[in-house]
């Protein structure tokens, strides 16, 4: 294994002394063309990634350079230290992208996914390529508390194929909450969904215990349409600008500025976000092509991003209720470092949550609440990696002293980044007390999971026989 380290090392070192954005230029547009996409489409698709990486490095900088003087005149009036500053998921995805083992996770993510679609083992054809990279961040975390590649493969490709296998298990639930024919092939295999078990956990104990609560439900789109504008991207940015600058104690016209270029960026990291998963596309397009030649005939349900979603009002609803509330938690909270700001819209947990309840409101923010704590405790523990991370590809924001932290306050596989650390720590030294730690998680780990997918046969049944009777009727 260490001569595969070695290889690659040399192999890819010169593309990474390049700099994440012209390294992923190089690499997407040779990648897309072996799958044998048009040259220019291959060519674009690079070129969008790269441009998609610059873009993010300049809204960071803007954000980071400056929140960080007020932040730092918060922590040394309160002594609160909640010094890690939150930069979201875009700027998460150009860091991971910029390590050339994101490369390699994503060809064994493809083999294990042609494999298993081979041994009949999952009917979901994965094309949502971009996303990829949550998966590579565990990978990640395991080289870097081991360099232990291994590991990090065999870490890599359990989960990926529990999130294949999860990818099959929920389709009837994306059938019924959006009222898609059979036919429709939509999934999704993104590694938020990889929380489900947890919040099913959270879900069985209310229904049990708490059953009342759902008599407390609201419509979510009257919600969203009554908060309008108030709860958009824009409006939110201003509302954080605005408190970092009073926590921080700064002067009136500083606060302004502050809570306008939150709005800014806020809604300039959503609309970045879309230039990254469109510069995948061709490559998307070529891998999906060169797979259905190989299958055809066969019937697929085809794994893309989840924002299909988007269009149930719920998500947005608990969203713009749980905001405020991981503000207070993250001022609050035991063992936190992060004050939300690239993560305050919980797009990494409210998908998830929407799944699971199937829409019921008031478990979706009780639930998520519950919830948010883990999601922090996450973004603090993978800072040093994160921020190491960034600053060895070149992507660490330029507004940020040079031993600040950085990471997400709400990046998606929160128990999968813990999962990363024991396997990293157990790379690193094989001691029986790491080793246990390692088994027990792991164990309880999948336990979970083979536990939410019986819970979620048994209701997919039962969703088929309801489904039944109104086509009888």
């Amino acid at each position: 294994m260490q001569t595969i380290i070695e290889f690659a090392n040399t192999i890819f070192s010169p593309l990474i002394n390049l700099g994440a954005a012209p390294m992923m230029f190089i690499l997407i547009t040779l990648f897309a063309l072996l799958m044998k996409v048009k040259f220019s489409r291959a060519v674009e698709g690079g070129l969008k990634l790269a441009i998609a990486l610059t873009g993010i490095g300049a809204v960071i900088d803007i954000l980071t350079g400056n929140f960080a003087p007020a932040l730092k005149d918060f922590v040394k009036s309160t002594g609160i230290e909640l010094s890690i500053t939150d930069v979201g998921w875009a700027p998460l995805a150009t860091i991971t992208w910029g390590s050339a083992y994101t490369l390699f996770f994503l060809l064994i993510l493809v083999i294990i996914n042609i494999v298993m679609l081979l041994m009949n083992k999952t009917d979901t054809l994965d094309v949502d390529i971009f996303n990829f990279w949550h998966l590579s961040i565990t990978g990640l975390l395991v080289m870097y508390y081991s360099n232990n590649l291994f590991l990090a493969t065999i870490l890599v490709t359990v989960l990926g194929v529990m999130k294949f296998i999860n990818a099959d298990a929920m389709k009837p639930t994306f059938n019924d909450l959006l009222d898609m024919p059979d036919s429709n092939p939509t999934t999704t295999t993104h590694l938020n969904f990889m929380l489900n078990p947890l919040i099913m956990l959270f879900d069985k104990i209310f229904q049990k215990l708490f059953p009342f609560i759902d008599k407390y439900d609201f419509d979510a789109a009257q919600l969203n349409e009554k908060i309008g504008f108030w709860g958009s991207k824009f409006a939110i940015g201003v509302y954080l600008g605005a408190f970092v600058g009073l926590l921080g104690q700064q002067p009136v016209q500083t606060i302004f500025t502050l809570a306008f270029i939150g709005g800014v960026a806020l809604e300039l990291f959503s609309v970045v976000g879309t230039w990254f998963i469109a510069a995948v596309e061709p490559l998307s397009q070529g891998i999906t092509n060169f797979l259905s030649a190989k299958f055809q005939g066969r019937k697929f349900n085809i794994g893309i991003d989840w924002p299909f979603l988007a269009a149930r009002p719920e998500m947005w609803a608990a969203a713009n209720v749980i905001a405020p509330i991981m503000l207070v938690i993250a001022l609050f909270l035991p063992g936190n470092g992060i004050l939300p700001l690239g993560g305050i819209i919980a797009i990494g947990l409210t998908p998830a949550l929407l799944v699971v309840t199937r829409g019921k409101i008031m478990r979706m923010i009780i639930i998520g609440t519950i919830m948010v704590p883990v999601f922090l405790w996450s973004g603090t523990a993978i800072a040093p990696f994160v921020t190491e991370t960034a600053q060895s590809v070149g992507a660490f924001p330029a507004g940020l002293e040079s031993g600040a932290l950085i990471t997400h306050s709400t990046l998606e596989g929160p128990v999968e980044k813990f999962i990363a650390i024991i396997v990293g720590r157990l790379g690193e030294s094989f001691t029986l007390k790491n080793i246990l730690i390692a088994v027990g998680s792991l164990t309880a780990y999948i336990g979970l999971f083979v536990w939410y997918l019986k819970e979620m046969k048994k209701r997919n049944a039962e969703y088929a026989r309801q489904k039944e009777d109104v086509d009888a009727a």
